[in-house]
């Protein structure tokens, strides 16, 4: 059986306005607007596998 999953892990900035999702199967963070437009992707070829995602006070 194949399992693909888009979100892995989330969180949201302390002000409410971005979402950061992991994408485990694509190696990258996702940041997207409340509105769920895409703001920024990041990528790095040491990014493998990403589990999970902090947001620190200051965003």
């Amino acid at each position: 059986m194949l399992l693909c999953f888009a979100v892995y892990k989330c969180a949201v900035s302390p002000t409410g306005d971005k979402l950061y999702i992991t994408n485990r199967s694509h190696d990258k963070l996702l940041t997207l607007a409340k509105d769920g437009s895409v703001l920024a992707t990041f990528t790095d070829p040491a990014l493998k596998d990403p589990r999970c995602v902090h947001v620190t006070p200051s965003g």
